[in-house]
């Protein structure tokens, strides 16, 4: 087996603190340069010194009032005598002419006033001069070389844009193995197979089989895809190139099937291999009579499928993929000879559930009297991450209450909040409030408990919840992979239960917005029944689950008016008799909806056991009734 280095991750690089001193210095010094070049010399002169006109300066030398002048360049800088009352004086002659020429030859020769000449050598004037010639340059120069580099970053990106983003695993310290995960037993089996073509391919080649090309892992999200392949690679030792279909996706056309060539080559040199790509529907899903050989998503899909059909036998690279809409994919994809297996991720049944949680609660503290399979019972459905974060709030919650250890409150607490939402204590309700909803509350629960074919109530409570103002749960006492006509026709009842004995009690105009999501439920599943599961009376197993996409990609009904009409009565018609069942129900039991509903005003919340007493005693209307 080639041998092969995990990439080794840069030390974060300190900054550079004498760089960027001396580019801010630099900038100050351009800076100061361009300001004495605009408005000259700032500390040139002296503040003292009183600007007179030169006419005005050969009056006061006629007077004898003046000591000495200065002459510096064009400017003269006179000193008036101690007596005069002056004060020092600055003064400017055309430049080139001497003071004999302005009019001084009589002061000077009479010899009232002494005169010096200084030869002034301009540093100031020189410096801008050089400023002047230089500094363009300089700016020129650094443009440029800005520019180049620039250029050079732009050309090493566009060099890889080609190149593939996938990460390579294989020799982590700390492996994930088919044992760390819990449930999926035939989906373990079917990757162990997997496992052992890659140690042990003559085994195989001995009796003519061939190493499948591609599995492709299907599953509801959160059902632990991902985790089955890092644990493919965690068994099998081999370098696992790992990528998501979106990263081969860019706004370059070409980009994509480029990164798919440069992948499957870091592939085959390293083989025998795996490569992973996750979320394969986002490159592979279905190509339609809008597409062409133009498109990028479908330049890399077809990139895909080429490669993968031109394996040799030999290479030993085996594709991995992972998606929950196997049924947006292309159906090139998902011949033989490409992905050869299909691997179903199915949701973990009760068993699973249990082994799951105690994976997850493995690390964690616990008291003795945990009931970890009371939580597996609760959570039918439940995917591997749902009991992940279940496990994750209950230590959350047993920390908010300042404990050493998990308890089966924390347990429930967790439940709860996930299934439903965490209670808003904030929420304060009036009594009218609290009653409209205790009786709602109990007309769900006294329509289950009555009706044969409903699940058993788990737990009642008018504590508001998530966005909800109360809640009843009804849980299954196990799994159940089908459900029969009656069975959905009494969670039709029961939903209708908490609208029906509003009604009951309060009137027509007592009703209120809180049955909102219960009618939503109930438009919902009636829609389901006679549309996808064949349960109407007059279109009895038929279906019309789906709607066809157009060439212009809108979606048109593949069903007549006539039939959408006959949808929409089957529709009433299951809604009414879920009313009229949850109504004569609730009033053949009016004294225990009264009995239930003043119980959920005193206590808020009632397990299980503490129903089944009040409602003991309950009787099923001949009106209720579906069949004997």
């Amino acid at each position: 087996m080639p041998e092969y280095k995990k990439t080794a991750k840069k030390k974060p690089q300190k900054p550079n603190k004498v760089g960027n001193f001396l580019r801010l210095a630099i900038f100050w010094c351009v800076a100061l340069l361009f300001i004495f070049a605009l408005f000259g010399n700032p500390f040139a002169g002296n503040v003292l010194e009183e600007e007179k006109s030169l006419t005005e300066v050969l009056a006061l030398a006629k007077d004898g009032k003046l000591e000495s002048i200065t002459v510096r360049g064009s400017e003269l800088h006179v000193k008036p005598r101690d007596d005069s009352g002056l004060k020092p004086i600055v003064s400017r002659k055309e430049a080139g002419s001497s003071l004999q020429e302005q009019g001084f030859a009589e002061v000077i020769e009479q010899g009232k006033v002494s005169i010096k000449v200084e030869e002034v050598t301009d540093i100031w004037g020189t410096i801008f001069d050089a400023a002047l010639i230089v500094l363009p340059t300089v700016l020129i120069v650094g443009f440029l070389i800005y520019m180049m580099r620039q250029a050079q970053s732009m050309n090493n990106q566009s060099m890889g844009f080609g190149k593939s983003k996938a990460r390579l695993y294989g020799n982590e310290k700390k492996k994930v193995l088919f044992e760390d995960v819990a449930g999926n037993e035939a989906a373990k089996q079917d990757l162990t197979e997997i496992v052992d073509f890659l140690k042990n391919p003559k085994k195989y080649e001995k009796l003519g089989a061939k190493i499948p090309r591609g599995v492709l892992l299907a599953g509801d999200p959160g059902t632990g895809k991902t985790l089955m392949a890092r644990a493919v690679a965690g068994e099998a030792g081999v370098p696992f190139f790992s990528i998501s279909g979106s990263e081969f996706a860019e706004m370059f056309v070409g980009v994509g099937a480029s990164r798919v060539r440069d992948l499957f080559s870091k592939a085959k040199k390293n083989a025998p291999s795996i490569i992973f790509i996750d979320e394969i529907d986002a490159v592979a899903h279905k190509r339609d009579a809008r597409g062409g050989a133009g498109r990028e998503d479908e330049q890399t899909l077809n990139q895909i499928l080429v490669e993968m059909d031109g394996f040799e036998n030999e290479t030993g690279v085996i594709v991995m993929a992972a998606t929950n809409r196997i049924d947006m994919l292309d159906k090139a994809l998902l011949r033989p000879g490409r992905f050869d297996r299909h691997v179903n991720v199915t949701l973990p049944e009760r068993k699973d559930r249990v082994d799951i949680l105690k994976v997850h609660f493995k690390n964690k503290p616990v008291e003795d009297d945990v009931d970890l399979d009371a939580l597996a019972a609760k959570t039918a459905g439940s995917s591997g991450a749902d009991l992940a974060n279940m496990a994750n709030e209950a230590a959350i919650a047993a920390a908010r209450n300042n404990r050493k250890a998990i308890t089966n409150a924390d347990l429930t607490e967790a439940f709860e909040r996930i299934a439903i939402g965490p209670e808003r204590k904030s929420k304060v309700m009036n009594d009218h409030e609290r009653k409209l909803t205790a009786y709602h509350e109990a007309g769900h629960a006294i329509v289950g408990h009555v009706l044969p074919d409903s699940d058993p109530v788990h737990k009642v409570t008018i504590i508001p919840r998530g966005r909800t103002g109360g809640v009843t749960w009804f849980l299954p006492p196990e799994d159940r992979s089908y459900k029969n006509v009656y069975e959905l026709k009494d969670v039709l009842a029961r939903a209708m239960g908490g609208r029906v004995a509003e009604r009951l009690i309060f009137g027509e105009d007592g009703i209120t917005t809180g049955a909102s999501s219960d009618l939503q439920h109930v438009a919902q599943l009636s829609r389901e029944m006679v549309t996808e599961e064949g349960m109407g009376d007059t279109l009895r197993d038929q279906v019309f689950n789906s709607d066809e996409v157009n060439f212009f990609g809108d979606r048109a009904k593949i069903y007549s008016e006539k039939t959408s009409e006959l949808i929409d009565a089957e529709i009433e018609k299951l809604n009414k008799e879920a009313d009229a069942r949850a109504e004569a129900v609730l009033k053949a039991n009016r004294k225990f909806l009264d009995k239930l509903a003043e119980a959920l005003v005193e206590k808020e919340t009632l397990e299980a056991e503490e129903v089944t007493n009040i409602l003991k005693g309950t009787t099923l209307p001949d009106a209720a009734k579906l069949h004997e």
